[in-house]
C-alpha cells in the first residue's frame, strides 16, 4: 500500500465521519435520545453502501460525535436484516 493510498483512505474515512456527524446534527432535534440514535442508525443502514459502513467501522470512533457513535454501536449490535427499532423520526 502506498502512502498516497493511505492518505486517500484516511481522507475518505474523515469524510464519512463528517457525514455521520452531519446526520447526527439533523437527528439531534429528536426529543428522545434513543429515537435520535435509532434514526441515525436507520439512515446509515438505508443510504450508505456496505463499503462505507465497513470503512467507518474500521476507522473507529475517532472524531465521531456522541449520537453517531452510539448509532454505529447500535448497527454493530443489529446488523442489516436483523430486528430494528422504530425509525424514531426518520422520514421513512
Amino acid at each position: 500500500m502506498t502512502a498516497e493510498h493511505d492518505a486517500a483512505a484516511h481522507d475518505s474515512a474523515n469524510q464519512l465521519v463528517k457525514m455521520a456527524n452531519d446526520i447526527g446534527n439533523f437527528f439531534r432535534a429528536e426529543p428522545l435520545r434513543e429515537d435520535a440514535v435509532v434514526g441515525i442508525a436507520n439512515h446509515i443502514d438505508k443510504f450508505w453502501t456496505k463499503s462505507m459502513r465497513r470503512k467507518i467501522a474500521a476507522h473507529g470512533e475517532a472524531g465521531l460525535d456522541e449520537l453517531p457513535r452510539d448509532a454505529l454501536r447500535h448497527l454493530a449490535k443489529n446488523p442489516a436484516g436483523g430486528p430494528k427499532a422504530p425509525p424514531g423520526g426518520d422520514a421513512g
